[in-house]
């Protein structure tokens, strides 16, 4: 359908008719295989060709390709040429990217074929998959890679969710002997079960190119497609989609923090047996040269085969805002809560497609930015898509039509024959284990405990001492009136100009002794990744943080859900004294020192401040290694001989000290700095690894500012003093300080799309 004319005194212009990427699938809910079904998706693609990006040679596309079922009738028959005979339920498929230099593709071959033998599975024959280059556009031409398949049979010991763990494990050998031979080398697909045709062009070339999916022995009863329009990467073959299980339409605005926690997460992962007995390393899991949507990829297919099932790994993945929703049914909150504490959420917006082969689905993230609509057809057809009419069906046809929601997932099971809605994919879910009564047995709750100046504890600064303190942390008169006494009167971060011509911390002469929070700044939601409105998205948006040992992700246990859970990162001196007074041994706490004795004159303060950052970390790994679940980074002692290391740079230290050691997941990171004053320092801790800060030598300052204000005025009044109403004041300013700091950083995830 063509665009709307444009009118010249209306505002509407063509010019910015932009659209995301184009995902979908197409299903045959009795898993009756046929060539109908591809051809449906191949026109789904044509369909959505807008949702894509083209080059200046009018043919290079930003990607397009399908993931289906294998073809077993062309693969025996391809065999057949060859005089083998298999069975077609025993067949394996893989689809190589190979350089197309005739010696570097020799390599690779050998590095495939020894791949498969370590792991004992019979190679029958390699193919050259036909191709016609002349439908490419010329840049998609010149990057083209060499395009083999290799069919492989199952050994008779394994049955099909071994078999495809084992494949796995050959991929990833195949995958780091690439890397080590310096190959640009690229496996789409290995599987017992899928296939993936994809390439640098447009959905409706797909055909064109690949003259398989023109053949009428080509069935199947499910697709999944993509039309890609590439955002945040450069188009190329291997980043056209589909992935190995899904295909994306949005963006994963977390996933540099997703990357890093999975980095963290590794030293803890523990294998099935199938997996951990080869001597194959499945670390790292995320290619991080990878897109966001590869990553994403790559996580789902290590939750799967490590045992879940592809429904469970999503809702895993991207689930929905359940904190907020009174009306959820218990068994389902529980669910998420206990996965909480497993995995953080890969949020996006995000449309996604995905697949194992057997399952087939869409879902959506708790955003739900992104379309997701589907029909169903007397005959048993269900058609996903980013958009309405993608396939041409009879309306008279259609049963049903439907879009998800934010956070909604629909599925179809090929084997079980059934369409799954929403509903009874998560009451599914929510009834695979007893979540309810494990959380209940093991999450505890941390309380917003109140408390005034009198019972304060008595290692944090008191008043008489804020003076030199301020001044050891680099603490300003500006700050203390223009940032931190509007916080702690109104609630609300102090508003000014967006303009700043100071300048780069980095390049400043004049200003030596500035915070390391300001050699970084925050980064900003760009092209297709919207702002979020923290206020009007209130029902998305949380800060809860769960403090813990965090334990294998691949596996479900009781003892996962042993976390005490926060309301929020910004933790008063009570509350973490609270967490020091635990009792409980699998939450013990251990505090390490960021302070050090100073340089003097005959040593080189660099020097001095490497050994004791090595020190800091050294006493951390210790503290980790010997049982303990919760580890504060404290600057608190500051003396005329002790400094203390930046709370940024002693935090980050430590967090990249026990990830490179395979620790950091067995503990949480908590900072107590008297440094950290604003927001923009909160949001540095938070991402370089604090899960929860206390702020103490702020928050005696704004309770300061609050006693000596309300002195001022008693005494401008002529009453006398109200130590009463003066620690009213102190803690209500405490509370509005806090409550300012947590809507900072709500606001700076929103500006970042989270």
């Amino acid at each position: 359908m063509p665009l709307p004319a444009r009118d010249a005194n209306g505002l509407y212009d063509p010019r910015f008719e932009h659209d995301a990427c184009g995902i979908g699938f197409v299903a045959q809910i009795s898993g009756r295989s046929s060539n109908i079904i591809l051809a449906h998706a191949l026109e789904a693609l044509g369909n959505l060709e807008h949702r894509g990006a083209v080059a200046d040679d009018a043919k290079t596309g930003d990607g397009a390709g399908v993931l289906t079922q294998l073809p077993h009738d062309l693969l025996l028959r391809e065999l057949k040429r060859q005089g083998i005979t298999a069975d077609p339920q025993r067949l394996g498929l893989g689809m190589f990217f190979l350089p197309q230099d005739a010696a570097q593709a020799a390599t690779a071959n050998r590095i495939v074929e020894q791949a498969l033998a370590a792991q004992n599975v019979p190679l029958l024959m390699w193919r050259e998959v036909p191709v016609d280059p002349d439908t490419l556009g010329e840049r998609a031409r010149s990057a083209m890679p060499l395009i083999r398949q290799v069919i492989v049979d199952r050994p008779a010991h394994l049955d099909a969710t071994a078999g495809e763990q084992v494949l796995y494990l050959a991929r990833r050998a195949m995958e780091a002997a690439f890397r080590a031979e310096g190959l640009t080398a690229y496996v789409p697909s290995l599987s017992y079960r899928t296939v993936i045709y994809k390439g640098l062009m447009l959905g409706s070339h797909l055909a064109d190119f690949y003259a398989d999916l023109r053949d009428p022995a080509y069935s199947t009863a499910l697709a999944v497609y993509h039309q890609r329009y590439s955002t945040n990467t450069f188009p190329t073959w291997e980043r056209a989609q589909p992935f190995r299980m899904l295909s994306h339409n949005g963006e994963i605005n977390t996933v540099q923090g997703n990357a890093n926690w999975m980095r963290a997460r590794e030293g803890s992962l523990e294998l099935p047996p199938a997996l951990a007995s080869a001597d194959v390393p499945v670390t790292p899991v995320l290619d991080v040269e990878a897109s966001d949507s590869g990553m994403l990829d790559n996580a789902l297919e290590l939750l799967v085969v490590g045992g879940r099932d592809i429904r469970h790994a999503v809702a895993m993945l991207v689930p929905e805002a359940w904190e907020k929703i009174a009306d959820m049914s218990p068994g389902l909150r529980a669910f998420y809560q206990y996965h909480e504490c497993l995995m953080e959420p890969w949020d996006g917006p995000a449309a996604l497609a995905f697949s194992d082969g057997i399952v087939v689905g869409s879902a959506l993230d708790r955003n739900g930015l992104r379309p997701a609509r589907y029909v169903v057809t007397d005959d048993g057809l269900v058609i996903s898509g980013s958009e309405v009419g993608a396939v041409t069906v009879d309306e008279a046809r259609i049963v049903h039509k439907g879009k998800l929601g934010p956070g909604q997932m629909i599925a179809v099971d090929t084997a079980a024959g059934r369409l799954y809605t929403d509903e009874e994919v998560k009451e599914q879910l929510a009834a695979r284990r007893p979540y309810e009564a494990w959380v209940g047995q093991h999450l505890q709750i941390l309380k917003d405990e109140g408390r005034t100046m009198k019972d304060e504890a008595p290692t944090h600064p008191a008043s008489f001492n804020l003076h030199p303190l301020q001044m050891a942390f680099g603490y300003t008169s500006e700050e203390l009136n223009v940032v931190l006494k509007p916080m702690a009167t109104s609630g609300q971060e102090p508003i000014g100009s967006m303009g700043d011509d100071t300048p780069a911390a980095v390049f400043s002469e004049l200003e030596l002794g500035r915070p390391l929070f300001q050699f970084f700044k925050q980064r900003f939601a760009e092209v297709t990744n919207p702002p979020i409105d923290s206020l009007r998205e209130e029902l998305v948006m949380s800060l809860g943080v769960g403090l813990g040992r965090r334990r294998n992700l691949l596996a479900e246990t009781p003892e996962h859900a042993h976390l005490l859970q926060l309301r929020s990162p910004v933790l008063t001196n009570a509350q973490i004294a609270a967490i020091r007074a635990n009792n409980d041994m699998l939450l013990r706490t251990v505090t390490v020192s960021a302070l050090f004795t100073p340089a003097t004159p005959e040593n080189a303060a660099g020097t001095i401040l490497r050994a004791a950052i090595a020190r800091l970390c050294a006493a951390a790994e210790a503290g980790v290694r010997d049982g303990a679940a919760i580890l504060i980074v404290s600057d608190q002692g500051l003396a005329a001989d002790q400094a203390a290391i930046p709370s940024l740079l002693a935090v980050a230290s430590v967090h990249h000290h026990l990830t490179r050691l395979g620790l950091r997941s067995r503990v949480s990171l908590l900072a107590e700095t008297g440094e950290m004053r604003e927001v923009h320092h909160l949001a540095c801790l938070a991402g370089y690894g604090a899960e929860a800060i206390n702020p103490y030598l702020a928050l005696a300052s704004v309770r300061q500012l609050a006693v000596d204000r309300n002195a001022v005025k008693q005494k401008a009044a002529g009453a006398d003093a109200d130590d009463h109403r003066a620690h009213v004041l102190a803690d209500e300013a405490e509370r509005h300080f806090i409550k300012a700091l947590e809507k900072g950083l709500l606001k700076i995830m929103s500006k970042m799309g989270i």
